[in-house]
C-alpha cells in the first residue's frame, strides 16, 4: 500500500512539475514573397508549446489575408479570412522573434484571432487592415510596442525588423 501511495504521489508531483515548466511560445514570421510560388509578402504568427494549466499541446498558426487575390484588393475593402499554413511552408519563412506566453495571453490571442475571423463584411484592406495590422494586434496583446509606418505597410519582413528595433528586449536581429 505504501508503495502504491508513493507511486501515485510521484506521478502527481511529476505531472504538476511538468505542467509548471510548460509554456506556449509565440513566434512572429514573415515571408518575402515569390512570383514563382505565387505568394505575396506575408506575415503571420505561430503558437507552439504546452499550456501550463492543463498540459494541453498547442501547435497553431494564423495569418490574415484576402479571401481571393484579385485586382479588387487595390480598390478597397474585400472579403477576408484567417489562413493557416502547412509546416513545410512555415519552414521556408523568416522567424523574427519569439516570446513566451502565459495561458491568459494565449487565450487572449485566440479570442483576437476569432474577432478578426468573424468580423462582418469586407474586413481586409491592403492599406488599413492587412496581415501586418493583424500581427500588430497580436503583438500588442503581449506588450510589444507597434507602429505602422506607411512605407512598410506592404513589406512584412521590413516591418517586423522595425518592430524588433522598437523592442530591444526581444533580442532580435534584423533579417536581411
Amino acid at each position: 500500500m505504501r508503495r502504491l501511495v508513493a507511486a501515485l504521489l510521484a506521478t502527481v508531483l511529476l505531472t504538476w512539475s511538468h505542467a509548471g515548466l510548460a509554456a506556449v511560445q509565440l513566434h512572429f514570421h514573415s515571408f518575402n514573397g515569390s512570383m514563382v510560388g505565387g505568394r505575396y509578402p506575408h506575415t503571420f504568427i505561430v503558437l507552439e508549446g504546452t499550456l501550463q494549466a492543463t498540459g494541453a499541446p498547442v501547435n497553431e498558426n494564423y495569418g490574415f489575408t484576402a479571401r481571393r487575390v484579385t485586382p479588387a484588393i487595390l480598390r478597397g475593402p474585400v472579403e477576408h479570412m484567417i489562413m493557416t499554413e502547412q509546416p513545410r511552408y512555415i519552414q521556408t519563412t523568416n522567424r523574427h522573434f519569439s516570446v513566451t506566453l502565459t495561458d491568459a495571453q494565449y487565450r487572449a490571442i485566440v479570442a483576437e484571432v476569432a474577432r478578426w475571423r468573424n468580423a462582418p463584411g469586407r474586413f481586409y484592406d491592403l492599406d488599413t487592415r492587412n496581415c501586418i495590422h493583424f500581427v500588430g494586434a497580436i503583438a500588442e496583446i503581449v506588450g510589444i510596442r507597434v507602429e505602422y509606418p506607411q512605407a512598410m505597410l506592404r513589406r512584412p519582413k521590413q516591418w517586423l525588423n522595425h518592430i524588433a528595433t522598437l523592442n530591444p528586449k526581444l533580442g532580435a536581429r534584423p533579417i536581411r
